[in-house]
């Protein structure tokens, strides 16, 4: 029946829609374009939720797919509620479920902007290292193009779900990725209940936690230097703590360590903010030396 609807939709169009008229669309054209689309979206729409899955149009997470997963593409996709907003991304909880089944999952949709020109403001430094093959892309995105705009939105939601990937199959505490869409990533939910783990800073840990989450986010980024990457962007803000479990998230700006020129400074700066909130929480300094910390990453990394 889905499938029927969208065959009829697509014929619907071609009616609607001269398929020999070239050039730009009148006004009067674009609206109804735009209704023809509107009414297959509505018809193709599910009994329940907000659109069918999305599984089988994505790039999908690494193999073998964990237990708790969704697949099935007959599922949906419902909406409820928003996670969490941000300059580049907003973050919404998504349920996940198939019909007639008990069969259901909670994930966090990340969706980027790219309609905002504050977009990644800081994009230059983190890009370079990364291969781009067509120069006219290129220029879009240097030109900040309403093209150029996507496309930066869409490759960082593509580094983003390709560190991610790398990272859970080594073990990494990072969430699971679930799948890429365009600008939009699906991550596994790290939290209870529909309620977000904190954030690292939300916390207070007591000395003994305080050491043990140290512990976990060193060997976090061990694992990180040991495929060559650093967070880029690392603070307590992007560290989440569920059941005692240290989980690193928002990794847009990953870094190439040995291809960027500037990967070492990008490293050294993400030990040095973290190391810098554990010790004015307590820890003790020499137990967060940066530079000591920077040197066995980069010796991990095969930079020294």
């Amino acid at each position: 029946m889905r499938w029927q609807s969208k065959k009829a939709g697509r014929a619907r169009r071609r009616e609607d829609v001269d398929p020999v008229r070239r050039g730009r669309l009148t006004e009067e054209a674009k609206d109804r374009l735009a209704q023809v689309r509107e009414d297959v979206a509505v018809e193709d729409a599910p009994p329940y939720g907000d659109r069918w899955s999305t599984w089988g149009d994505a790039d999908q997470g690494p193999e073998p797919y964990p237990s708790w997963l969704v697949t099935d593409l007959s599922a949906v996709d419902r909406e409820l509620g928003v996670v969490k907003t941000g300059k580049e991304a907003d973050v919404f909880l998504l349920e996940r479920s198939t019909p007639g089944t008990d069969r259901a999952c909670l994930l966090a949709a990340k969706r980027y902007r790219s309609n905002d020109h504050r977009l990644f403001h800081r994009d230059a430094g983190y890009l370079e290292g990364r291969r781009m093959r067509r120069s006219r892309e290129m220029r879009a995105m240097g030109n900040r193009s309403a093209f150029g705009r996507n496309l930066i939105a869409e490759r960082w939601a593509v580094a983003e779900f390709a560190a991610l990937a790398t990272l859970y199959r080594l073990g990494a505490p990072v969430p699971y990725p679930v799948q890429r869409d365009g600008t939009e990533l699906l991550l596994e939910f790290v939290g209870t209940d529909g309620t977000a783990a904190p954030r690292l800073a939300q916390l207070r840990p007591e000395p003994d936690e305080l050491f043990d989450l140290w512990r976990q986010l060193v060997d976090a980024l061990d694992v990180m230097a040991s495929a060559g990457l650093a967070h880029g962007d690392l603070s307590a803000f992007n560290l989440m703590v569920h059941d005692g479990r240290l989980v690193v998230i928002d990794l847009p700006q990953v870094v190439d360590v040995v291809a960027n020129p500037r990967g070492p400074e990008f490293l050294e700066r993400d030990v040095r903010n973290v190391a810098a909130w554990f010790t004015a929480r307590g820890l003790e300094p020499e137990l967060a030396d940066p530079s000591a910390v920077t040197a066995s990453l980069l010796e991990t990394a095969g930079m020294r």
